[in-house]
């Protein structure tokens, strides 16, 4: 009898997942770099589009190569389904979008990284939907928030860029209370540190160009949840609008995935160390880390988290000194990038979080001091001497 793979330990299902051999027993996964398919006859091609036989149709419907990354992020996450799509940010676009309607009222919490509010303040209005920030570690402030045409909870957690943590399954039980569905960016947590669906959450998303490609190549997205919910709200939309991976980038993500657990857990370990060393320095005004004792929501890292994750926060009090800081950095890159196996530092204010209103910025608490930071690969010692010197400088 065939092992289940949802048996598997984590790390073999990162391996082994999805995997789909040819006649040929290659070892590395096939790259299928074809925009369609051909037929056995007219019938074979009438029962496909049917439904009524399997196989592939359009690069645009699904692919080989990107069925087997979706197949394995599926495993690794516990859904039924993935969906995989060109980015993140298209992610989280058809996401929300298959979830709603017009005259249907969104919540999210108002700490999201700047392109995601403003398809929820800019995009989705256009279309006729109602949209309410609240905060999203306020449980009271979600529940006040339903109204009878709320239809979708929106949580980055930890959010971008300051680490903000929600109690998932806590907003999942008012989402579900309310008639609503919860989405999770679960992206900063990683399918390794957290399991959004496993807490009640109904879809995940994933900025898949983050930590599972891991290695600043390319650019891809996932969407996941059960099946029926995957089929009903989401089918249809990339179908038709064609928000597609390429069969190219899929495969670099599969490869990706293999090395996942060993470069997520690494990064972390790093962090930590880089984290305690900006905590110790007499120029940050605050240090935010989730791997660390002091973090603002310690106690809920510690129910739904396994690992702090690679990226940190810190306030070092105005823009001078954070752009004094960034300019005298040696080893660690200025980008707005994270989870690379490179370390990454950014000014908020002025890249990922430009186009959010000032008194919104300030809403969250991101003031022009704060930086954040992706822990990459490198040598910890490396890393904390490189920051250190900067923070001398800052």
């Amino acid at each position: 009898m065939a092992e289940d793979p949802r048996d598997w330990t984590q790390a073999t299902k990162l391996v082994r997942g999805g995997l789909m051999r040819t006649e040929h027993g290659e070892i590395s996964e096939a790259l299928f770099l074809t925009q369609s398919f051909a037929y056995d006859s007219a019938a074979a091609a009438d029962a496909r589009f049917a439904g009524d036989a399997p196989g592939f149709i359009y690069q645009r419907f699904g692919n080989p190569t990107t069925q087997m990354f979706e197949d394995r992020l599926a495993l690794l996450e516990g859904a039924d389904l993935c969906r995989a799509t060109a980015s993140g940010m298209s992610a989280v676009h058809v996401a929300l979008t298959g979830l709603l309607r017009a005259g249907d009222h969104l919540v999210a919490g108002r700490a999201l990284f700047g392109s995601c509010r403003w398809i929820i303040s800019e995009w989705l209005p256009r279309f006729g939907v109602e949209v309410t920030y609240v905060d999203a570690t306020d449980l009271a402030a979600w529940r006040e928030a339903v109204r009878p045409n709320t239809r979708c909870f929106l949580v980055e957690s930890p959010a971008n860029p300051l680490l903000e943590v929600t109690d998932i399954e806590a907003v999942a039980q008012i989402a579900h209370d309310a008639g609503a569905r919860l989405v999770v960016d679960n992206v900063f947590a990683t399918p390794i540190f957290q399991k959004p669906l496993a807490l009640g959450a109904d879809i995940v998303v994933y900025s898949a160009t983050k930590h599972i490609d891991g290695q600043g190549r390319v650019l891809g997205g996932a969407i996941l949840g059960a099946e029926a919910l995957m089929v009903e709200a989401y089918k249809d939309i990339l179908r038709h609008t064609g928000p597609a991976l390429s069969p190219f980038n899929a495969w670099v993500l599969l490869k990706g995935l293999e090395t996942l657990d060993l470069r997520v857990r690494r990064q972390s370990d790093n962090a930590a160390q880089v984290a305690d060393a900006v905590a110790a320095h007499a120029k940050v005004r605050k240090t935010v880390y989730c791997g660390r004792p002091d973090h603002p929501q310690a106690a809920i890292i510690g129910r739904q988290m396994s690992g702090g994750g690679n990226v940190l926060a810190f306030d070092l009090g105005d823009r001078e000194a954070a752009w004094r800081f960034l300019d005298a950095l040696q080893i660690i890159d200025i980008s707005n990038n994270l989870g690379d196996a490179k370390s990454m530092a950014t000014h908020p204010c002025t890249t990922t979080h430009r186009s959010m209103p000032a008194e919104e910025r300030e809403s969250i608490g991101l003031t022009e001091g704060w930086v954040r930071m992706s822990v990459g690969l490198e040598g910890a010692a490396d890393l904390v001497r490189d920051v250190e010197r900067a923070l001398d400088q800052a």
